[in-house]
């Protein structure tokens, strides 16, 4: 057998260069940065190459460094893999997901039951969750996250930029709408309005869409309906609770069933695009590239 540099210091280097920094390693690792830092020494001692260029707390790559990373990482991965493997009797593949709470339902879940007429005896273990969260620990397999900033250093595929436009019910608009010249028309109690919370400021609000209409009017949120999740004002809007600004991806099925209907052509774009987060070592999986691949056809079509 060839030689093998030494194993705890390959696990050591792949930990730091993910993350970016020897003292989360060495939280991860569960050892000291001392530690850690020692391990690095010794696999640069044994390539002959300085994996790392150090400036005080900080690390980077060194070329040398990035060209062993991936297949470090990727080999790490397979063995972890096997491991999982062994001890689940072998049985099924276990994919793991973290989705955002308003992306589970409409959007996620769907393509989860395409992804199983191919892989049909897979386990899945889909998780909702607010970013950030760390895949390594929780042995995420794929995170799907709004905005492409949360993760460096893993693997991101742009899944799509989303828009919100007009919906209600059917029989809502022909309870309420009926008559009315449009949208600004109508009394601000049957606009359903969508707090994004203190961590969010890029999603539009109604005053946005209006703006984007020409249309001069910013409805109250005190005197209409307020929900915490945009998925809830999805399912708020198809029971007759009023008007949503709702997200195309989590509305089209329901737009495309009757349940729901889009009351104008006009929309706001969402602030950053959904992505998804892979770790190196997992991103070539069959049933991870299959999924991003019936993520990523879920593009707005205006």
């Amino acid at each position: 057998m060839d030689r093998l540099p030494p194993l705890n210091a390959i696990r050591a280097f792949e930990v730091a260069a993910r993350a970016g920094s020897f003292t989360l390693a060495a939280s991860e690792l569960g050892v000291s940065s001392a530690a850690v830092s020692q391990q690095i020494r010794n696999l640069e001692g044994w390539f002959g190459k300085q994996l790392f260029v150090r400036s005080g707390n900080r690390i980077a790559l060194t070329d040398a460094g990035h060209a062993i990373y991936p297949q470090t990482a990727r080999a790490l991965g397979d063995i972890a893999a096997i491991g999982r493997r062994m001890l689940e009797g072998g049985v099924r593949t276990r994919l793991v997901v973290s989705v955002p709470f308003s992306l589970a339902e409409l959007w996620l879940a769907p393509r989860l039951a395409l992804l199983l007429d191919a892989f049909p005896h897979m386990a899945i273990d889909v998780r909702a969750e607010d970013d950030p969260v760390d895949l390594a620990r929780q042995n995420i397999d794929l995170r799907i996250s709004y905005g492409d900033y949360h993760y460096p250093g893993l693997r991101m595929v742009r899944l799509v930029h989303d828009e919100v436009l007009p919906v209600c019910a059917p029989e809502f608009w022909r309870r309420h709408g009926d008559g009315a010249a449009g949208l600004g028309d109508l009394h601000e109690s049957m606009f359903i309005h969508t707090n994004w919370g203190p961590n969010y400021a890029s999603h539009p609000s109604w005053a946005d869409w209006f703006e984007a209409a020409g249309t001069n009017r910013s409805p109250d949120p005190s005197h209409g309906r307020r929900v915490g999740l945009s998925s809830l004002a999805i399912a708020s809007a198809r029971l007759g609770l009023g008007i949503a600004l709702g997200q195309r991806v989590m509305a089209s099925d329901d737009i495309a069933a009757g349940r729901l209907i889009a009351l104008s052509t006009t929309s706001v774009r969402l602030g950053h695009p959904y992505c998804a987060f892979m770790p190196p070592a997992k991103a070539d999986r069959a049933d991870i590239v299959r999924l991003v691949e019936l993520l990523a056809k879920t593009a707005p079509s205006t």
